[in-house]
């Protein structure tokens, strides 16, 4: 019954695992309670937000690396990755001694660049979209006689990425669901290839995010992608691998397509329950869960960290907004007489009734405010939001005028 398709079996990937050895890490993989008992299923997570560059990409790009001939090695390699294929080749061709260049769109932040530039790996920054970058990758492997490794579309890429699964598999044999992140499907592809081989009746859940739905809409017959902004930029892939695509019609029993908001989220909880910090495709997988509990009350739930690299700012604006969601962060408007001592007496309000001020404004010059009166915007944070309402009700009874604002 084992799957046989396009030339990648069980045996390819027990041969990568041996081939990667201790050269990556064989992250953790365990049973979350608290997240169990919040979503009501059996729930074990795969750290592979803990690998070295912070991402599985490590797995596919080594053993793509580790099988290059002695003739290829000393030309060196080529890959197109705007972030985790990109640290990932970088890293490892340091190590191997294998000159590496890198294809990065222009809009690549800085901080990527860097990171891929660390690793002694020559970076060409190029054209606006991953498109224009990957034509402009190949050809640059074409004119320097070098080797060209696809983030997603390679047998041996793929067959690197499924080792995932065969440690998530070795660790709790009885499990009856994986569920991972598409994009370019690579983890995916290699990952359901390793598990159905060892266990036939594991089920197989993809993610993907609302603006690229590709998997999921190829397997509806449709071809229409939304595109634009997302905080999964890892995978925001308008078109999965044709060899990968191949594995998914065949070997996955389901796609479940998250919102923006289920994923801020999931990258909350694993921050704030787990203690691990997760990118947005990272979180996809448990923001699936999240958003569909009753397919994963029954059995149990493997799902897959893939990844952490983050951006700072993104991080702290997701847990902002989701203390502000949560009625943990608040701001009121507060409408007072423009005279001495009316703005400490709003204070003190908000301060005995445990109320810590974050921020205040006031607005005193546009708008239709009278003269001799004030707008007063004042950012608090509170336990949660019955506080918040009870420090609103307090300034009511104090005979302001109060109103807490939701956007």
């Amino acid at each position: 019954n084992e799957p046989l398709i396009m030339n990648i079996t069980l045996p390819d990937i027990q041969s990568a695992a041996d081939r990667l050895g201790n050269a990556v890490e064989q992250t953790r993989f365990e049973h979350s309670r608290t997240l169990s008992s919040i979503l009501g299923g059996e729930l074990w997570l795969k750290f592979e937000n803990l690998q070295f560059t912070s991402s599985f990409k490590e797995r596919g790009a080594l053993n793509k690396l580790l099988q290059l001939t002695a003739e290829e090695r000393v030309a060196g390699v080529v890959a197109m990755s705007a972030g985790n294929h990109a640290k990932a080749v970088a890293y490892h061709a340091q190590r191997l001694g294998i000159p590496a260049t890198i294809v990065m769109p222009t809009s690549t932040p800085n901080v990527k660049v860097e990171d891929t530039e660390n690793f002694a790996a020559r970076v060409v920054l190029y054209g606006d979209t991953l498109d224009a970058a990957s034509a402009h990758a190949h050809a640059l492997a074409a004119e320097e006689n070098r080797v060209f490794i696809h983030p997603f579309d390679d047998e041996q890429v793929i067959a690197g990425q499924g080792t995932v699964a065969l440690e998530m598999l070795a660790t709790e044999p009885e499990l009856t669901t994986l569920v991972l992140p598409i994009g370019g499907g690579g983890l995916i592809a290699g990952a359901a290839i390793a598990a159905k081989a060892l266990r036939p009746e594991v089920k197989i859940i993809g993610v993907e995010v609302e603006a690229y739905p590709s998997a999921f809409n190829l397997l509806q017959g449709k071809n229409e992608i939304r595109g634009g902004s997302t905080i999964a930029e890892g995978i925001a892939v308008k078109h999965p691998g044709d060899k990968t695509m191949a594995v998914i019609r065949e070997l996955v029993d389901d796609i479940i397509v998250v919102s923006e908001e289920a994923i801020e989220e999931a990258i909350y909880l694993l921050l704030t329950i787990e203690k691990t910090v997760a990118e947005g495709a990272g979180a996809a997988a448990l923001a699936a869960i999240q958003q569909e509990p009753e397919l994963f009350k029954t059995g149990k739930t493997g799902l897959v960290i893939s990844g952490a690299n983050i951006d700072s700012r993104i991080l702290a604006s997701v847990l902002m907004r989701r203390l502000a969601r949560k009625g943990r962060i608040v701001r009121y408007l507060i409408k007072i007489e423009d005279l001495p001592g009316s703005l400490s007496d709003v204070t003190e309000v908000i301060g005995d009734h445990g109320g810590n001020i974050l921020e205040v404004f006031h607005q005193r010059l546009f708008g239709t405010v009278p003269v001799r009166r004030a707008d007063l915007y004042i950012t608090v944070e509170n336990r949660d939001a019955e506080q918040s309402q009870r420090i609103q009700d307090q300034l009511q009874a104090r005979g302001y005028d109060t109103t807490l604002l939701r956007e």
